[in-house]
């Protein structure tokens, strides 16, 4: 039986607006267990013209960088010396160490162009560049989802130099422990992190993280909703530790500084909106969590998760919950489903006044668009709500 994720992209490929990676797959993955070799960046295709994306946080030289020399009493609390990594076991909790690690269907499942992808640090927006529109295509039936910079997963499984992990802040009925996928076991840590009562989490589309001196030059680049602990503050700055155990700087106004277990940003109708139409411009990407590419139940999760709320990974999971509401009733922040053949295959925030941002296929980017238009509208399955 073919799972909704390839229904999806059947219905694109047939014309149908409003395909993305929003419904879950019940399918196993292929036990074919090759690893693409991790230097070798051939993508075998043509570079397509340039999308329009939002503004990612700009990479100026370290000369033309302002920063303060951090606080001796803030060095002085972080060791010198990192810590040797930990190697991921099977049944034991693991932590991304790459800006954002791709969650694929199998380990075979990566193809030549997606190479960049696999490595640490992973190559996000090469990768991306790389792509054509029949690459991007492709990811369909190849990866799932991905997991952010400092991320926890579970794995549960390993073949080779690949792992099976779930992650648990991305529920689907696929299974109850959090979202399943193989990730390269090079992309993940065993060794937990810095402890620390306050947390930064990046608010802007991406931010880059510096290293911790004068120079400030810039080391990855992250994504929204990447949280981290704080270890510490100098000047325009917040210093927060990796998962390797390397500190590194952040502009203090792309994060949020809290608890951490308190949202990075209020929980609001209009604050959520505000936060999804940041991504305006920025192309679809199947199998997309991040401020470097979302699919359309991507941007959904992500947006709620950073205003702390927890909702389904994937668009018909996220049918299925959160409160029923009438199309009447709509407020802000609510979500819009769409289905065909009674399959859930996409999802839209409301925006007010009879709008909606989505992320809507392949091949666009995210936008807002009224309600009403057609191609959507003919396509409506009903809204829910999942603030108070």
């Amino acid at each position: 039986m073919r799972s909704l994720r390839t229904i999806a992209a059947l219905l694109l490929t047939a014309g149908v607006l409003g395909a993305c990676a929003g419904s879950g797959s019940g399918a196993q993955p292929s036990m074919g267990w090759s690893t693409p070799s991790p230097s070798s960046t051939s993508s075998g295709s043509s570079t397509p013209s340039s999308s329009s994306t939002p503004s990612p946080s700009p990479t100026p030289s370290p000369s033309s960088t302002s920063s303060g020399t951090p606080t001796s009493a803030a060095s002085s609390a972080i060791p010198t010396v990192l810590p040797t990594p930990v190697e991921p076991q099977v049944g034991r909790a693991a932590w991304v160490t790459v800006s954002v690690a791709t969650v694929w269907r199998s380990p075979s499942s990566p193809r030549d162009v997606d190479r960049p992808a696999l490595r640490n640090p992973a190559a996000i927006r090469q990768w991306l560049s790389a792509m054509t529109l029949s690459d991007r295509l492709g990811l369909s039936g190849r990866a799932d989802t991905q997991a952010l910079l400092g991320e926890r997963v579970v794995v549960t499984a390993r073949s080779g130099t690949w792992v099976k992990v779930v992650v648990p802040d991305q529920p689907t009925p696929l299974d109850a422990r959090g979202y399943p996928g193989w990730v390269p076991i090079g992309q993940l840590t065993a060794t937990p992190p810095t402890a620390s009562s306050v947390s930064a989490t990046v608010t802007t589309a991406t931010a880059w993280l510096r290293t911790d001196d004068g120079l400030a030059a810039a080391v990855v680049e992250v994504s929204f909703g990447t949280r981290l602990p704080r270890v510490g503050a100098s000047g325009a700055w917040e210093r927060v530790a990796t998962p390797s155990g390397r500190v590194l700087r952040v502009a203090a106004d792309q994060v949020s500084v809290t608890a951490p277990d308190v949202p990075a940003l209020p929980g609001t109708g209009s604050d959520l909106v505000r936060s999804a139409t940041m991504f305006t411009g920025l192309a679809y990407l199947w199998a997309g969590t991040s401020g470097f590419g979302l699919d359309c139940s991507g941007l959904t999760s992500l947006v709620y998760r950073v205003h702390g709320a927890t909702i389904p990974r994937d668009a018909d999971a996220q049918a299925a919950r959160g409160t029923p509401v009438a199309a009447s009733a709509l407020r802000p922040g609510d979500l819009l489903f769409y289905a065909s053949d009674g399959y859930v295959h996409h999802v839209s925030m409301y925006a007010g006044s009879g709008l909606m941002v989505q992320s809507p296929h392949t091949g666009a980017s995210v936008e807002t668009i009224p309600v009403s238009t057609a191609a959507y509208a003919v396509e409506y399955a009903g809204a829910r709500r999942y603030l108070g």
